[in-house]
């Protein structure tokens, strides 16, 4: 393989930036590993001089929440014209913001747990326990409310009662403008990650999680033993077939590229139901990528230097 010199961008300022910073390193090695000569990059506001100043063959990115998966940081990559892992700028802003994701998945027959997305100002102006009340009646309990944005399951909580929903909604504004409350769907929990890393994209084994509490929210997500994950998933042939397939049908609806990661529940009828589509999957030591890349028998270096060259090859063009 010929030498490259590639970025890894991890860290900046978003809420996920502790988590950004573990994906940061964990890649950082395996690209190491593969014989990539890598720099690691904390983004901050000298990072358009520094990319003009020392401009690597390409740029990996494992930012999480904020500029790393809104296409901020994508887009000004495009303007520098550097290749880089990962989906474009217009399509991460489809992905990030996840009622207009959800929307576009049912439009297109993909389910999706029925929901409703609401601004702070509209619980403001017309009344908290009204619209709440109206919610409920709407969607029923128990509910599952969270931030419009945002990934990492920050302020991300199970509403089983009325009276429950007042805190939920305030923890939720603590991460973004905007509450999205959707109908909680019992069943088994998966994420199935999709690689570009050959002619077409193909979905790696489903990953079930299995959680000690119940919950797979943000302490269950980065802390290790509080999860158990099996892949490929428990679940029958069939089954496992229709994730594949469905994770791959969102990946190209949303017009994701390289990598991305689809998080589903399995229901009690077996239907498979998108929670949401992720455009830079965690790479931590708990992370869902990288034991499905394991379960696959691939390297997670080898694969990212794969996608590296890949992104070189077709240039800085979107």
């Amino acid at each position: 393989m010929i030498e490259r010199t590639v970025a890894v961008l991890a860290g900046g300022l978003s809420h996920e930036r502790e988590v950004s910073l573990r994906s940061g390193r964990r890649l950082a090695a395996a690209l190491r590993g593969a014989g990539v000569d890598v720099r690691e990059w904390d983004v901050d506001g000298a990072l358009v001089a520094e990319l003009r100043r020392d401009r690597p063959d390409a740029v990996a990115i494992a930012l999480h929440g904020g500029e790393g998966e809104n296409g901020s940081v994508q887009a000004v990559l495009e303007l520098l014209g550097i290749p880089f892992v990962g989906t474009p700028a217009p399509a991460c802003r489809r992905a990030w913001d996840k009622p207009t994701a959800k929307a576009e998945l049912a439009r297109s027959g993909i389910d999706t747990p029925d929901w409703v997305a609401l601004p702070h100002t509209t619980f403001r102006a017309l009344g908290a326990q009204t619209v709440l009340d109206a919610m409920v009646d709407r969607l029923g309990l128990p509910l599952m409310l969270k931030p419009d944005q945002g990934g990492s399951a920050l302020g991300a909580q199970v509403v089983a009662a009325r009276s429950e929903l007042p805190a939920a909604m305030v923890s939720c504004l603590a991460y973004a403008d905007s509450v999205l409350a959707e109908q909680f769907v019992t069943g088994t929990e998966v994420a199935v990650t999709v690689v570009d890393d050959s002619d077409e994209p193909r979905a790696l084994p489903p990953v079930e999680i299995e959680v000690r509490d119940g919950v797979y929210d943000y302490t269950a997500r980065y802390t290790p033993g509080t999860a158990t994950f099996h892949c490929p998933a428990r679940l029958d042939t069939e089954t496992l077939a229709r994730l594949e397939e469905t994770a791959l049908a969102a990946h190209r609806l949303l017009g994701l590229r390289d990598v991305s990661r689809t998080d589903a529940v399995v229901d009690r009828d077996g239907r498979v139901q998108v929670l949401e589509v992720n455009v830079s999957p965690g790479l931590t030591e708990t992370s869902l990528l990288p034991t499905a890349v394991r379960a696959a028998g691939m390297n997670l270096g080898e694969l990212y230097a794969a996608l590296i060259e890949r992104a070189i090859s077709r240039g800085s063009f979107r």
